[in-house]
Protein backbone atom coordinates (compact mmCIF):
# COMPACT_ATOMS: atom_id res chain seq x y z
CA UNK A 1 0.00 0.00 0.00
CA UNK A 2 1.23 3.18 -1.17
CA UNK A 3 2.04 6.16 1.42
CA UNK A 4 -0.95 8.20 -0.58
CA UNK A 5 -3.39 5.23 -0.24
CA UNK A 6 -2.45 5.24 3.37
CA UNK A 7 -3.39 8.82 3.82
CA UNK A 8 -6.35 8.59 2.14
CA UNK A 9 -7.33 5.70 4.15
CA UNK A 10 -7.06 7.53 7.45
CA UNK A 11 -9.02 10.61 6.01
CA UNK A 12 -12.09 7.85 4.89
CA UNK A 13 -11.57 6.78 8.77
CA UNK A 14 -10.88 10.27 10.54
CA UNK A 15 -7.83 8.71 11.65
CA UNK A 16 -9.20 5.76 13.67
CA UNK A 17 -6.90 3.24 14.88
CA UNK A 18 -8.07 -0.48 15.85
CA UNK A 19 -6.61 0.29 19.27
CA UNK A 20 -8.45 3.34 19.56
CA UNK A 21 -11.61 3.16 22.81
CA UNK A 22 -15.11 3.64 21.90
CA UNK A 23 -14.88 7.25 22.98
CA UNK A 24 -11.50 8.19 21.44
CA UNK A 25 -13.06 7.18 18.08
CA UNK A 26 -16.09 9.28 18.38
CA UNK A 27 -14.16 12.78 19.52
CA UNK A 28 -11.89 11.81 16.21
CA UNK A 29 -15.26 11.26 14.02
CA UNK A 30 -16.53 14.47 15.64
CA UNK A 31 -13.45 16.85 14.96
CA UNK A 32 -13.16 15.73 11.26
CA UNK A 33 -17.25 16.20 10.98
CA UNK A 34 -17.12 19.83 12.85
CA UNK A 35 -13.60 20.44 10.88
CA UNK A 36 -15.56 19.72 7.08
CA UNK A 37 -18.51 22.20 7.86
CA UNK A 38 -16.38 24.98 9.19
CA UNK A 39 -14.16 24.89 6.02
CA UNK A 40 -16.70 24.51 3.59
CA UNK A 41 -18.47 27.26 5.39
CA UNK A 42 -16.41 30.53 4.43
CA UNK A 43 -16.57 29.23 0.79
CA UNK A 44 -20.69 29.39 0.91
CA UNK A 45 -20.41 32.76 2.68
CA UNK A 46 -17.97 34.47 0.59
CA UNK A 47 -20.23 32.84 -2.83
CA UNK A 48 -23.05 34.31 -1.05
CA UNK A 49 -21.26 37.96 -0.41
CA UNK A 50 -20.29 37.67 -4.36
CA UNK A 51 -23.93 37.17 -5.21
CA UNK A 52 -25.15 39.91 -3.38
CA UNK A 53 -22.61 42.08 -5.22
CA UNK A 54 -20.71 42.97 -2.12
CA UNK A 55 -16.51 43.52 -2.16
CA UNK A 56 -15.51 41.05 0.61
CA UNK A 57 -12.29 39.96 0.39
CA UNK A 58 -11.21 36.45 0.02
CA UNK A 59 -7.74 36.03 1.84
CA UNK A 60 -8.46 35.51 5.09
CA UNK A 61 -11.21 32.60 4.65
CA UNK A 62 -8.55 31.21 1.98
CA UNK A 63 -5.95 31.44 4.59
CA UNK A 64 -8.02 30.04 7.07
CA UNK A 65 -8.65 27.29 5.05
CA UNK A 66 -5.04 26.99 4.19
CA UNK A 67 -4.09 26.36 7.50
CA UNK A 68 -7.34 24.36 8.64
CA UNK A 69 -5.89 21.72 6.27
CA UNK A 70 -2.21 21.89 6.77
CA UNK A 71 -2.79 20.91 10.62
CA UNK A 72 -5.71 17.91 9.15
CA UNK A 73 -2.15 16.59 6.82
CA UNK A 74 0.08 16.89 9.70
CA UNK A 75 -2.44 14.33 12.13
CA UNK A 76 -3.03 12.29 9.12
CA UNK A 77 0.66 11.98 8.94
CA UNK A 78 1.78 11.58 12.66
CA UNK A 79 -1.85 10.28 13.78
CA UNK A 80 -1.01 13.07 16.97
CA UNK A 81 -4.79 13.56 17.54
CA UNK A 82 -3.94 16.18 20.33
CA UNK A 83 -2.61 18.39 18.35
CA UNK A 84 -5.15 18.44 15.80
CA UNK A 85 -8.05 18.71 18.50
CA UNK A 86 -6.41 21.99 19.98
CA UNK A 87 -4.92 23.46 16.67
CA UNK A 88 -8.75 22.96 15.41
CA UNK A 89 -10.08 24.59 18.63
CA UNK A 90 -7.81 27.47 18.38
CA UNK A 91 -9.17 27.95 15.19
CA UNK A 92 -12.93 27.68 15.69
CA UNK A 93 -11.84 30.29 18.44
CA UNK A 94 -10.34 32.93 16.86
CA UNK A 95 -10.88 32.93 13.46
CA UNK A 96 -14.30 34.03 13.68
CA UNK A 97 -13.04 37.54 15.90
CA UNK A 98 -10.38 38.12 13.39
CA UNK A 99 -12.84 38.04 10.68
CA UNK A 100 -15.03 40.17 12.31
CA UNK A 101 -12.47 42.78 13.05
CA UNK A 102 -11.56 42.31 9.18
CA UNK A 103 -15.13 43.43 8.21
CA UNK A 104 -15.59 46.17 11.01
CA UNK A 105 -17.88 45.55 13.81
CA UNK A 106 -20.81 43.28 15.25
CA UNK A 107 -22.59 44.90 13.04
CA UNK A 108 -21.26 44.91 9.74
CA UNK A 109 -19.73 41.44 10.39
CA UNK A 110 -23.36 40.03 11.20
CA UNK A 111 -22.51 38.42 14.13
CA UNK A 112 -20.27 36.25 12.82
CA UNK A 113 -18.34 36.25 16.16
CA UNK A 114 -21.42 33.97 17.04
CA UNK A 115 -19.10 30.85 15.30
CA UNK A 116 -16.64 31.17 17.79
CA UNK A 117 -18.82 29.39 20.10
CA UNK A 118 -18.55 26.04 18.32
CA UNK A 119 -15.14 26.32 20.31
CA UNK A 120 -16.43 25.42 23.93
CA UNK A 121 -19.16 23.37 22.37
CA UNK A 122 -16.24 21.60 20.90
CA UNK A 123 -14.27 20.87 23.52
CA UNK A 124 -17.39 19.97 25.78
CA UNK A 125 -17.37 16.85 23.20
CA UNK A 126 -14.10 16.28 22.54
CA UNK A 127 -12.44 17.03 25.94
CA UNK A 128 -14.63 16.79 28.76
CA UNK A 129 -17.21 19.53 30.91
CA UNK A 130 -14.03 20.84 32.93
CA UNK A 131 -11.82 21.15 30.19
CA UNK A 132 -14.31 23.16 28.15
CA UNK A 133 -14.14 25.94 30.60
CA UNK A 134 -11.20 27.67 29.87
CA UNK A 135 -12.49 27.95 26.23
CA UNK A 136 -15.59 28.91 27.28
CA UNK A 137 -14.08 31.54 29.31
CA UNK A 138 -11.48 33.03 26.36
CA UNK A 139 -14.95 33.17 24.21
CA UNK A 140 -16.24 35.18 26.60
CA UNK A 141 -12.98 36.90 26.91
CA UNK A 142 -13.02 38.13 23.33
CA UNK A 143 -17.04 39.01 23.33
CA UNK A 144 -16.12 41.09 25.63
CA UNK A 145 -12.97 42.69 24.29
CA UNK A 146 -14.50 43.00 21.12
CA UNK A 147 -17.54 45.01 22.40
CA UNK A 148 -15.26 47.24 24.20
CA UNK A 149 -13.41 48.42 21.20
CA UNK A 150 -16.27 48.73 19.14
CA UNK A 151 -17.47 50.92 22.18
CA UNK A 152 -14.71 53.01 21.84
CA UNK A 153 -14.57 53.21 17.93
CA UNK A 154 -18.04 53.86 17.75
CA UNK A 155 -18.83 57.33 15.65
CA UNK A 156 -14.50 57.60 15.34
CA UNK A 157 -13.26 54.71 13.10
CA UNK A 158 -15.22 54.57 9.46
CA UNK A 159 -16.15 50.63 8.56
CA UNK A 160 -17.14 49.50 5.42
CA UNK A 161 -20.36 50.14 4.21
CA UNK A 162 -22.42 46.87 3.73
CA UNK A 163 -25.97 47.61 3.09
CA UNK A 164 -28.56 47.10 6.06
CA UNK A 165 -30.50 44.22 4.10
CA UNK A 166 -27.27 42.34 3.66
CA UNK A 167 -26.72 42.83 7.35
CA UNK A 168 -29.87 41.08 8.34
CA UNK A 169 -29.86 38.42 5.80
CA UNK A 170 -26.29 37.17 7.24
CA UNK A 171 -27.23 37.27 10.45
CA UNK A 172 -29.59 35.10 10.05
CA UNK A 173 -27.38 33.04 7.97
CA UNK A 174 -25.25 33.22 11.15
CA UNK A 175 -27.24 31.72 13.54
CA UNK A 176 -29.23 29.65 11.33
CA UNK A 177 -25.62 28.09 10.17
CA UNK A 178 -24.31 27.75 13.97
CA UNK A 179 -27.28 26.61 15.25
CA UNK A 180 -27.10 24.03 12.76
CA UNK A 181 -23.45 22.61 13.40
CA UNK A 182 -23.95 22.41 16.76
CA UNK A 183 -27.17 20.69 16.13
CA UNK A 184 -25.94 18.17 13.70
CA UNK A 185 -22.85 17.38 15.93
CA UNK A 186 -24.69 16.88 19.10
CA UNK A 187 -27.43 14.84 16.65
CA UNK A 188 -24.12 12.79 15.53
CA UNK A 189 -22.54 12.48 18.76
CA UNK A 190 -25.63 11.20 20.73
CA UNK A 191 -26.04 8.61 17.54
CA UNK A 192 -22.73 7.23 17.52
CA UNK A 193 -22.68 7.13 21.59
CA UNK A 194 -26.06 5.56 21.35
CA UNK A 195 -24.83 3.03 18.83
CA UNK A 196 -21.72 2.21 21.07
CA UNK A 197 -24.19 1.87 23.80
CA UNK A 198 -26.05 -0.96 21.45
CA UNK A 199 -22.68 -2.57 21.07
CA UNK A 200 -21.82 -2.23 24.00
CA UNK A 201 -25.06 -4.03 25.36
CA UNK A 202 -25.25 -6.96 22.59
CA UNK A 203 -21.39 -7.52 23.82
CA UNK A 204 -22.34 -7.99 27.33
CA UNK A 205 -25.12 -10.05 26.36
CA UNK A 206 -22.99 -12.13 24.63
CA UNK A 207 -19.94 -12.34 27.45
CA UNK A 208 -23.19 -13.11 30.05
CA UNK A 209 -24.69 -15.74 27.87
CA UNK A 210 -20.89 -17.16 27.54
CA UNK A 211 -20.58 -17.01 31.04
CA UNK A 212 -23.91 -18.77 31.64
CA UNK A 213 -22.63 -21.58 29.50
CA UNK A 214 -19.30 -21.67 31.37
CA UNK A 215 -21.45 -22.36 34.30
CA UNK A 216 -23.66 -24.91 32.95
CA UNK A 217 -20.25 -26.33 31.82
CA UNK A 218 -19.23 -26.12 35.17
CA UNK A 219 -22.06 -27.31 37.15
CA UNK A 220 -21.70 -30.31 34.87
CA UNK A 221 -18.35 -31.41 35.82
CA UNK A 222 -18.48 -30.27 39.74
CA UNK A 223 -21.29 -29.84 42.49
CA UNK A 224 -22.43 -26.39 43.13
CA UNK A 225 -20.81 -25.24 46.39
CA UNK A 226 -17.39 -26.63 44.72
CA UNK A 227 -17.98 -25.16 41.66
CA UNK A 228 -18.69 -21.61 43.39
CA UNK A 229 -15.59 -22.39 45.75
CA UNK A 230 -13.36 -22.98 42.77
CA UNK A 231 -14.58 -19.83 40.97
CA UNK A 232 -13.39 -18.44 44.50
CA UNK A 233 -9.86 -19.36 43.47
CA UNK A 234 -10.08 -21.39 46.94
CA UNK A 235 -6.11 -23.44 46.32
CA UNK A 236 -7.29 -26.79 47.07
CA UNK A 237 -10.75 -28.06 47.30
CA UNK A 238 -10.64 -31.44 49.94
CA UNK A 239 -13.70 -32.03 52.20
CA UNK A 240 -14.41 -35.35 54.40
CA UNK A 241 -17.97 -36.37 54.65
CA UNK A 242 -19.16 -38.99 57.59
CA UNK A 243 -21.76 -40.50 55.56
CA UNK A 244 -21.99 -40.83 51.80
CA UNK A 245 -23.82 -43.47 49.67
CA UNK A 246 -21.57 -44.89 46.72
CA UNK A 247 -22.57 -46.72 43.59
CA UNK A 248 -20.83 -47.91 41.13
CA UNK A 249 -22.54 -49.70 37.72
CA UNK A 250 -20.24 -51.95 35.63
CA UNK A 251 -21.36 -53.04 32.05
CA UNK A 252 -20.99 -57.03 31.84
CA UNK A 253 -18.53 -57.73 29.12
CA UNK A 254 -18.03 -55.15 27.74
CA UNK A 255 -15.22 -55.83 25.49
CA UNK A 256 -16.44 -59.04 24.13
CA UNK A 257 -19.33 -57.03 23.34
CA UNK A 258 -17.44 -53.81 21.73
CA UNK A 259 -14.96 -56.37 20.08
CA UNK A 260 -17.37 -56.25 16.77
CA UNK A 261 -18.14 -52.67 16.79
CA UNK A 262 -16.94 -49.79 15.18
CA UNK A 263 -15.22 -46.93 17.08
CA UNK A 264 -18.70 -44.70 16.37
CA UNK A 265 -20.91 -47.38 17.51
CA UNK A 266 -19.07 -47.82 20.62
CA UNK A 267 -19.38 -44.17 21.67
CA UNK A 268 -22.99 -44.25 20.51
CA UNK A 269 -24.15 -47.10 22.57
CA UNK A 270 -22.04 -45.92 25.59
CA UNK A 271 -23.09 -42.32 25.05
CA UNK A 272 -26.78 -43.32 24.68
CA UNK A 273 -26.70 -44.93 28.24
CA UNK A 274 -24.53 -43.01 30.21
CA UNK A 275 -26.75 -40.04 29.30
CA UNK A 276 -29.87 -41.88 30.62
CA UNK A 277 -28.06 -42.96 33.54
CA UNK A 278 -27.54 -38.94 33.80
CA UNK A 279 -30.75 -38.15 33.62
CA UNK A 280 -31.98 -40.50 36.27
CA UNK A 281 -29.11 -39.34 38.64
CA UNK A 282 -30.53 -35.59 38.14
CA UNK A 283 -34.08 -37.14 38.84
CA UNK A 284 -33.06 -37.98 41.71
CA UNK A 285 -31.03 -35.10 42.71
CA UNK A 286 -27.80 -37.31 43.01
CA UNK A 287 -24.04 -36.49 42.24
CA UNK A 288 -22.72 -37.96 39.32
CA UNK A 289 -18.63 -38.63 39.88
CA UNK A 290 -17.55 -40.20 36.07
CA UNK A 291 -17.47 -42.85 33.82
CA UNK A 292 -14.55 -44.81 33.76
CA UNK A 293 -14.47 -46.86 30.17
CA UNK A 294 -17.50 -48.90 31.18
CA UNK A 295 -17.75 -48.20 34.55
CA UNK A 296 -20.72 -45.50 35.95
CA UNK A 297 -19.80 -43.56 39.61
CA UNK A 298 -22.82 -41.85 41.60
CA UNK A 299 -23.07 -40.52 44.95
CA UNK A 300 -25.54 -39.40 47.59
CA UNK A 301 -25.02 -36.72 50.23
CA UNK A 302 -22.68 -34.71 48.99
CA UNK A 303 -24.86 -31.75 48.23
CA UNK A 304 -27.88 -32.15 50.25
CA UNK A 305 -30.07 -30.93 53.46
CA UNK A 306 -31.48 -34.07 53.44
CA UNK A 307 -29.44 -36.64 56.16
CA UNK A 308 -30.62 -40.33 55.01
CA UNK A 309 -33.03 -40.03 52.03
CA UNK A 310 -30.00 -39.88 50.25
CA UNK A 311 -29.47 -43.69 50.42
CA UNK A 312 -32.87 -44.50 50.14
CA UNK A 313 -32.60 -42.37 46.17
CA UNK A 314 -29.32 -44.06 45.42
CA UNK A 315 -31.24 -47.58 45.98
CA UNK A 316 -34.00 -46.30 43.59
CA UNK A 317 -31.56 -45.12 40.90
CA UNK A 318 -29.93 -48.64 40.63
CA UNK A 319 -33.38 -50.11 40.15
CA UNK A 320 -34.43 -47.77 37.40
CA UNK A 321 -30.98 -48.12 35.37
CA UNK A 322 -31.41 -51.92 35.69
CA UNK A 323 -34.99 -51.61 34.61
CA UNK A 324 -34.12 -49.43 31.77
CA UNK A 325 -31.52 -51.83 30.73
CA UNK A 326 -33.82 -54.31 30.61
CA UNK A 327 -36.83 -52.94 28.96
CA UNK A 328 -35.90 -49.91 26.86
CA UNK A 329 -34.47 -50.52 23.59
CA UNK A 330 -34.01 -47.57 21.96
CA UNK A 331 -31.28 -47.28 25.14
CA UNK A 332 -30.09 -50.66 24.83
CA UNK A 333 -30.48 -51.65 21.41
CA UNK A 334 -27.47 -54.15 22.39
CA UNK A 335 -29.02 -55.40 25.46
CA UNK A 336 -26.87 -55.08 27.77
CA UNK A 337 -26.68 -55.92 31.45
CA UNK A 338 -25.33 -54.19 34.49
CA UNK A 339 -24.14 -54.99 37.66
CA UNK A 340 -24.31 -52.71 40.56
CA UNK A 341 -22.33 -51.39 44.10
CA UNK A 342 -23.62 -49.72 47.03
CA UNK A 343 -21.78 -48.57 49.82
CA UNK A 344 -22.42 -45.99 52.53
CA UNK A 345 -19.68 -44.51 54.47
CA UNK A 346 -17.21 -41.81 55.00
CA UNK A 347 -14.82 -40.31 52.29
CA UNK A 348 -12.50 -37.92 51.07
CA UNK A 349 -14.13 -35.47 47.71
CA UNK A 350 -12.27 -33.19 46.34
CA UNK A 351 -10.97 -31.33 42.78
CA UNK A 352 -7.76 -33.05 41.24
CA UNK A 353 -5.65 -30.74 39.02
CA UNK A 354 -5.38 -27.21 37.27
CA UNK A 355 -6.19 -28.31 33.53
CA UNK A 356 -8.59 -30.60 32.57
CA UNK A 357 -9.90 -31.12 36.66
CA UNK A 358 -11.96 -33.58 37.88
CA UNK A 359 -14.43 -33.91 40.94
CA UNK A 360 -13.53 -37.14 42.83
CA UNK A 361 -14.09 -39.37 45.74
CA UNK A 362 -11.76 -42.06 47.99
CA UNK A 363 -11.47 -43.81 50.84
CA UNK A 364 -12.28 -47.07 51.84
CA UNK A 365 -16.61 -46.74 50.92
CA UNK A 366 -15.71 -45.94 47.35
CA UNK A 367 -13.17 -49.26 47.50
CA UNK A 368 -16.13 -51.00 49.03
CA UNK A 369 -18.45 -50.06 46.75
CA UNK A 370 -16.18 -50.93 43.87
CA UNK A 371 -14.93 -54.13 45.18
CA UNK A 372 -18.92 -55.14 45.69
CA UNK A 373 -19.84 -54.52 42.26
CA UNK A 374 -16.96 -56.65 41.03
CA UNK A 375 -18.10 -59.85 42.68
CA UNK A 376 -21.40 -59.19 41.60
CA UNK A 377 -23.46 -61.06 38.35
CA UNK A 378 -25.53 -59.44 35.34
CA UNK A 379 -28.65 -57.51 36.86
CA UNK A 380 -27.61 -57.67 40.55
CA UNK A 381 -27.54 -55.23 43.04
CA UNK A 382 -24.84 -55.74 45.92
CA UNK A 383 -25.06 -53.36 49.40
CA UNK A 384 -22.72 -53.45 52.02
CA UNK A 385 -24.14 -53.68 55.50
CA UNK A 386 -24.51 -50.33 56.22
CA UNK A 387 -26.56 -49.23 53.30
CA UNK A 388 -29.03 -52.99 54.06
CA UNK A 389 -29.67 -51.44 57.75
CA UNK A 390 -30.66 -48.57 56.35
CA UNK A 391 -32.99 -49.79 53.21
CA UNK A 392 -34.31 -52.63 55.10
CA UNK A 393 -37.63 -50.54 55.90
CA UNK A 394 -38.45 -50.46 52.32
CA UNK A 395 -36.62 -52.44 50.03
CA UNK A 396 -36.11 -56.87 49.90
CA UNK A 397 -33.40 -58.35 50.03
CA UNK A 398 -31.82 -61.42 50.10
CA UNK A 399 -30.21 -63.32 52.99
CA UNK A 400 -27.00 -62.03 53.64
CA UNK A 401 -23.69 -64.14 52.32
CA UNK A 402 -20.40 -63.30 53.02
CA UNK A 403 -17.57 -62.85 50.04
CA UNK A 404 -13.81 -62.36 50.36
CA UNK A 405 -13.05 -58.83 49.00
CA UNK A 406 -9.03 -58.13 48.41
CA UNK A 407 -7.99 -55.64 50.82
CA UNK A 408 -11.05 -56.15 53.14
CA UNK A 409 -11.01 -60.05 53.88
CA UNK A 410 -14.67 -61.19 54.82
CA UNK A 411 -17.33 -59.03 53.92
CA UNK A 412 -21.28 -59.67 54.40
CA UNK A 413 -22.77 -57.86 51.70
CA UNK A 414 -26.93 -58.16 50.28
CA UNK A 415 -28.30 -58.64 47.24
CA UNK A 416 -31.51 -55.79 47.22
CA UNK A 417 -34.63 -57.70 44.61
CA UNK A 418 -36.36 -54.01 45.17
CA UNK A 419 -39.01 -51.94 46.87
CA UNK A 420 -41.45 -54.26 49.24
CA UNK A 421 -44.53 -54.49 47.34
CA UNK A 422 -46.47 -51.86 49.64
CA UNK A 423 -43.49 -49.45 48.81
CA UNK A 424 -43.98 -49.91 45.03
CA UNK A 425 -47.03 -47.85 44.69
CA UNK A 426 -45.70 -45.29 46.48
CA UNK A 427 -42.30 -45.22 44.73
CA UNK A 428 -44.32 -44.45 41.63
CA UNK A 429 -46.33 -41.90 42.84
CA UNK A 430 -43.39 -39.61 44.05
CA UNK A 431 -41.43 -40.74 40.90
Amino acid sequence: MSYATTLLQRLRTAGVEPSDSEDVKLKKQLLMFAMGLMTATPVLWLALYWMMGLDVSASLPFGYQLVSLATLITYLVTLNFNFFRAAQLVLFLFFPFVLQWKLGNFITASGVVLWGLLAPIGAILLYSPRESIPWFVAYVVLIAASAAIDYQLAGVVTVPAIPERASVVFFALNFIGMSSIVYFLLRFSTAERDKSQAHLEETHRALQAEQERSERLLLNILPGPVAERLKQDEGTIADGFADVTVMFADIVNFTTIAEGMSPNQIFSMLNKVFSSFDALAEKHGLEKIKTIGDAYMVAGGLDTDDSTNYSEKIALMALEMRDMLEHDLGVNEHRLQIRMGIGTGPVVAGVVGKKKFIYDLWGDTVNLASRITSEAVPGMIQVDATTYRRLRAKFDFDPPHTVYLKGKGDTVIYRMRGLKSDEAPRAAASG
